[in-house]
């Protein structure tokens, strides 16, 4: 849970003033950052070095992210920062929370290119409609960050260094290095964007989600084939809790049928009416 916002930090997105992680299961908490999730994997009191965070939310939220993590490790440091992708939103926070835990970035290897400075990603597509967040997307940051002294590439096999249990999965679509995280004992899902759990398209969906399960973010999605095929691999699992980049965690039984319902309607459903990228992936 968070408290009330601090105010908006440089992107003109509020960030918690007061911030606590929210359990999920033993090894498995998430928080809340302005628009969108970070999670921690491992129980609380985890030793130094013996805990995860995945993904580094919003520019403004280090201050957050480090509150909550000295609620639930103490001075305890992650072993490392596990990114889902690297939109604005997911790593805000990444370069100084690197530094400070002198902690390894681990990404796919097709999203490098965005964490080293090289590639700046696709132009949003305000088109798709939705709401304000859609209409204001071509303002979002899409530039490089360049986090290369802590960069790290996840093994090709699906580990994921020193964190048994866990294994990473390749869900691009939302972003070519897309992926998200597995853990097939307690069937709990990091989903990232590319599914999510409010219509992000819209301010109020953004600023006060509710729940709805949807596909990745229209605005800034530029290859919809593969993004259906995320979505069905996602499915595929079955997890009875998962939490995604953007809106509330979902749990128990019906969350399976729910993800099921969406794969098989996917482009009924989660396709917008008119984007670029309809025509040409990027």
């Amino acid at each position: 849970m968070a408290a009330a916002s601090s105010p908006p930090g440089p992107t003109g997105i509020a960030v918690p003033a007061e911030a606590w992680a929210t359990d999920l299961g033993d090894d498995l908490a998430c928080l809340r950052c302005g628009i969108v999730n970070v999670a921690f994997i491992g129980a609380a009191g985890a030793g130094d070095r013996d805990w995860y965070l995945v993904d580094a939310g919003v520019p403004g939220s280090a201050a957050a992210i480090l509150q909550a993590a000295r609620r639930r490790y103490g001075a305890s440091r992650p072993a490392a920062i596990l990114l889902t992708h690297g939109h604005f939103d997911h790593v805000g926070a990444l370069h100084h929370l690197a530094e400070t835990w002198d902690a390894p970035i681990y990404a796919h290897p097709a999203e490098h290119p965005f964490l080293t400075g090289r590639q700046a990603y696709p132009p949003a597509a305000p088109e798709v409609g939705g709401g304000m967040m859609a209409e204001l997307s071509w303002l979002f940051p899409r530039h490089p960050i360049d986090v290369s002294r802590h960069l790290r590439a996840l093994p090709e096999d699906g580990r994921i260094p020193d964190l048994e249990d866990w294994r990473w999965i390749h869900t691009p679509g939302h972003t070519p290095g897309h992926v998200s995280f597995w853990n097939a004992g307690t069937r709990a899902l990091l989903a990232g964007d590319a599914v999510i759990t409010t219509r992000q398209e819209s301010l109020r969906g953004a600023l006060m989600p509710q729940g709805h399960l949807q596909g990745p973010p229209a605005y800034f999605t530029p290859d919809w084939t593969a993004a259906d095929l995320s979505v069905r691999r996602l499915a595929d699992l079955e997890p009875r809790i998962m939490v995604t980049g953007h809106g509330p965690a979902l749990q128990g039984d019906a969350l399976s049928e729910r993800l099921h319902a969406l794969a098989t309607t996917f482009r009924q459903r989660a396709l917008p009416n008119d984007s670029r990228y309809l025509r040409q992936p990027s």
